[in-house]
Parts: structure tokens; C-alpha cells; sequence
């Protein structure tokens, strides 16, 4: 059983309009090419292939999102966040750039972080009134300052990765998957999955210069 709802049959025709479409699911499990064709079917209004979509891809969305929310109910909460937003950007969807799969776990991961994130700013509103009359270390504010400097180079370094290893480290890394999982998502030999996130650290280490002396970072 599907830890939420589909959005195809549990919101109002406002939120997921119907459109009389009968796209029968397909036998047995999902390939990452029929998953992207469901897409491209949601984009034009059809929401049996959605349900299907749903259906096919769920239990690895809520999966992701409870890792990183570390909360069943919050876990849900975003995984129909995310396939909401699914719904009305399918159009959005280039196959060039990845596949379904990688695409939806992109955006459940970026609305959970920003739950975290938001639960985070909440806590230390909350914890304020103990801490107003700390001075804020001027170590701590460089500290902050230089964790912004690295994180905009990361997201950088990650544009220069070809679209299948961006893919690939975005799932071990971002998802927080293992090389098999991996694999089983992109439906790949694990030797390929493998291949693609170590040539992926390898450009990005690159990119990154990491492990340069300074000289080879001036020349990079």
C-alpha cells in the first residue's frame, strides 16, 4: 500500500483535472523509458498516466523524503508536495537533461531540505530569547560565510558533470542511495552505475581542484 494517496485520485479536480484518458498501467514493473513517456502524457492533461507515474515511483519518493525529514507524517507531507509540483511542471521534463525518476527524486529532496530548513529556522526563533545578549563570534559569522562560498562552487562544479553523471551523483549523494540502488533506479548493470559516479568525482573533484596544489589550482 502506498504511504499517501495518488494525487490522480485523492485531490480535487482543481488541484489534478480529469481527462477522461483510460492509459492502462503497464504489466510488471516500470522501465525508466515508460516512466518518462507517463510524464510527457501528465504534461498534457492526463491523469490515469499520472496515477500510473505515482503508483510506479511513490515508495522511492517517500523513501528519500523520510531520510531526510527523519518524520513518517513530514515524509508524507512532502511527497505530495512533490508529485504536486510534478503535476503542473511536467511539461518541464527533458529527457536530455535525466530521467523521471532522477527528476522527480530532485524535486521530493529540494522540498524536504527546505522542511528541515524551515523546522531549523523555526527552532532557533524559538530559542532566541536564550541567546539575544550573545555577541555573535566573529569565527562563527566567517565561518557561515565561507560555507555559502563553498556551496555556490559545489552547485557550480555539478553544471560542468554531463546530464547521466549529474544524475547519477545527485541519487548517491544527494538521495542518499546505494550503488545497487542506484543501479536498480536508473536500470543500469551496477558496473555502469558504478562507472558513471566515479567519473562524476572525478569531474567534479576537477572542477573543484581539489587536492591542487596552489599553482595547478592558478593554472586550472
Amino acid at each position: 500500500m502506498n504511504p499517501i494517496e495518488p494525487l490522480g485520485g485523492g485531490t480535487s479536480s482543481a488541484e489534478v483535472p480529469s481527462s477522461g484518458s483510460t492509459t492502462p498501467a503497464p504489466p510488471g514493473p516500470v522501465t525508466t523509458a515508460e516512466l518518462g513517456a507517463l510524464l510527457k502524457q501528465a504534461a498534457r492533461g492526463d491523469d490515469q498516466a499520472f496515477a500510473v507515474f505515482y503508483d510506479a515511483t511513490s515508495s522511492r519518493a517517500f523513501g528519500l523524503a523520510l531520510r531526510v525529514v527523519r518524520n513518517p507524517a513530514q515524509a508524507e507531507e512532502v511527497v505530495q508536495e512533490g508529485y504536486l509540483e510534478v503535476w503542473r511542471t511536467a511539461a518541464r521534463f527533458d529527457p536530455d537533461q535525466g530521467s523521471a525518476i532522477s527528476w522527480l527524486l530532485t524535486l521530493v529532496h529540494r522540498r524536504a531540505v527546505d522542511r528541515v530548513r524551515s523546522a531549523e529556522a523555526a527552532s532557533r526563533r524559538d530559542e532566541s530569547y536564550h541567546h539575544q545578549n550573545h555577541t555573535v563570534p566573529h569565527d562563527s559569522t566567517a565561518d557561515e560565510a565561507h560555507a555559502s562560498f563553498e556551496a555556490r562552487r559545489v552547485r557550480g562544479a555539478l553544471r560542468t558533470l554531463t546530464p547521466i553523471q549529474r544524475e547519477a551523483l545527485e541519487l548517491a549523494y544527494f538521495g542518499g542511495y546505494t550503488h545497487t540502488e542506484v543501479a536498480g533506479m536508473l536500470d543500469l548493470p551496477i558496473g555502469t552505475a558504478k562507472t558513471r559516479i566515479r567519473d562524476g568525482l572525478i569531474r567534479l573533484r576537477d572542477a573543484l581542484g581539489v587536492g591542487q596544489t596552489p599553482e595547478e589550482g592558478a593554472r586550472a
